[in-house]
């Protein structure tokens, strides 16, 4: 095992720290979502503007200019949409720069991983912990151009990040590069023109703590009357007092409504977004407020009633039930999904998962589930798998970060509690262990299954190979217990060998019967404290 890095210890997962939930406008007249398009388009040109601000202040940016940017935003919208939209263009600008250091670090990666297999001879293999050389000189000459290629981009990001530049795109890069392949994408020039508006605009509202239900901008009635406080060069299209426009529809949530209720009967800050989905032509309204962290259990608590391994794939959870030894009880579930189509349609076959996952948790009355802390961020780059595609892509396609934040969102409503393991050799070790001995000629137990259990017993605090090794000196029990499964307190443990009576050589069995008629022992330390030995007396040879 030399060589192997240090183990991370398991750790409870922590709560979420806000709530989103959204339903759907239904029978909006024509005039509301004309009302919705004009304030969400004279909004979006504003918020563009401040976004082209920030971007040119950079790094010299300060609360002055913020409030200069704020004051000028004011008089075109009003107070409080003005702080909605600089608050908004911090947040993209801070996101953009975050993933311009991202960028950094996997160029960066990159150019190490291609350097160290450049300087190695053409065909020298690898080990575990570094990649060999290149196959060909034919690579070697094609990955020595895409090393200075790599390089011109890492100093042009480098001197981004040094001067504060970012790129950013409202709406998004991958829609507007869509505009040139419309082909591809099966839309017409007027389909993506109308997408592409829809995203720029700006119809979101943060809310505020003390005011009437909890936002002044997007307000919504616990009765679901929702209106909008419209800018001041669209005041002449109110229809309610204090140029508000009050929509001719009223609105109710499914999920956390109850919740919500509360939340805008006593005037708690909730932030509204309204968003047209222009494939479907139907608006929704998506609420969203900050809840406080739930409490995180102790470790030992969560696994008083044995803990749920789980394992992620790329097209089905495997789990496994264990108890509080680490036993693998009863048999392996395996919760699929499919992970193609619209992102609606992924993320909807990942909630389905993961609530039958809850719900068989529940059912078994464990209160923990393990799952591994992964992330490919730096294992999925093609200068460290070269000709691996099919196995980058393979990871690629893992939905570890919105399962990870879907699993600890779901679970946290239901009273379940998240533990991350070290995701290290989970598969290996436990194939290696466990996959043989629990497959039957009615059950298989797939590689994935197994891994299930390794990540369960990791989360316990048990290694992951079934038994210890024998005691050193004579192998027998009185080194001390044998077994990792249960402590030598538990009722019901192994117990040291009982010793069965009969000959103890190598060419008859323990229970074989002897010859002669009587099994007494041949000798007096063997002989049964119930049995009295007398001598006869000594022969007469006189």
């Amino acid at each position: 095992m030399g060589g192997l890095r240090e183990m991370a210890a398991p750790f409870v997962v922590t709560g979420p720290s806000g709530v989103a939930v959204r339903t759907r406008f239904k029978g909006l007249t024509p005039e509301d979502e004309e009302v919705l398009r004009l304030v969400g388009a004279h909004l979006g040109s504003l918020a563009s503007r401040d976004l082209k601000a920030r971007c040119v202040e950079g790094l010299e940016h300060s609360a002055a200019s913020w409030a200069a940017r704020k004051r000028a935003l004011t008089g075109v919208s009003s107070s409080r949409w003005a702080g909605s939209v600089t608050k908004a263009t911090h947040d993209q600008w801070a996101l953009a720069r975050r993933g311009q250091l991202a960028h950094i670090q996997g160029l960066e990666a990159g150019v190490k991983v291609i350097r160290h297999r450049l300087s190695l001879p053409v065909g020298a293999k690898g080990t575990k912990r570094a990649p060999g050389g290149y196959r060909s000189r034919r690579e070697w000459h094609a990955k020595a151009r895409r090393l200075r290629v790599l390089e011109d981009r890492l100093e042009k990001v480098r001197a981004d990040w040094d001067a504060g530049r970012v790129r950013v795109v409202r709406g998004g890069r991958r829609l507007a590069r869509t505009r040139h392949h419309l082909a591809e994408a099966g839309l017409t020039a007027a389909q993506w023109r109308r997408r592409w508006e829809a995203e720029r605009w700006f119809l979101q509202a943060d809310g505020e703590s003390g005011k009437r239900f909890g936002n002044e901008t997007i307000r919504v009635t616990p009765e679901g009357e929702v209106s909008v406080k419209l800018p001041a060069p669209l005041a002449d299209l109110a229809n309610a007092p204090h140029g508000r426009y009050v929509l001719a529809v009223k609105v109710s949530f499914a999920h956390r409504g109850q919740e919500w209720a509360d939340r805008v009967a006593a005037n708690r800050a909730v932030a509204y977004r309204i968003h047209h989905d222009t494939g479907r032509g139907r608006w929704y309204l998506t609420a969203s407020w900050q809840i406080p962290p739930t409490q995180a259990v102790p470790l030992e608590a969560a696994l008083a009633h044995g803990v749920i391994g789980v394992d992620t794939n790329a097209d089905h959870l495997a789990a496994w039930r264990l108890d509080t030894h680490g036993n693998p009880i009863g048999n392996p579930r395996r919760f699929f999904y499919t992970l193609t189509g619209t992102a609606p349609h992924r993320d909807a076959q990942v909630r389905h998962a993961l609530t039958r996952l809850l719900h068989w948790a529940k059912a078994c009355g464990v209160n923990a589930i393990a799952v591994e802390d992964l992330d490919f961020q730096a294992e999925k780059t093609r200068e460290k798998h070269g000709r691996r595609r099919r196995f980058r892509q393979l990871i690629s396609g893992m939905p570890t970060g919105r399962l990870r934040a879907r699993l600890t969102s779901m679970a946290d409503r239901t009273g379940m509690t998240i533990i991350a393991v070290d995701p290290a050799h989970t598969s290996k070790w436990g194939a290696q262990h466990w996959q043989k001995p629990l497959t039957s000629t009615t059950r298989t137990t797939s590689r994935h299954d197994a891994a299930s259990i390794a990540i369960g017993r990791r989360a316990q605090g048990h290694p992951v190979r079934r038994r210890t090794a024998p005691p050193p000196h004579d192998q027998s029990d009185r080194a001390g217990h044998r077994t990792v499964q249960a402590d030598r307190r538990a009722l019901g443990r192994e117990e040291p060998r009982p010793r069965i009576p009969g000959p103890r050589t190598r060419c008859a069995p323990p229970d074989a019967e002897r010859k002669r008629a009587t099994r007494a022992s041949n000798t007096v330390r063997g002989a049964r404290s119930d049995q009295e030995w007398a001598q006869n007396s000594p022969l007469l040879t006189e």
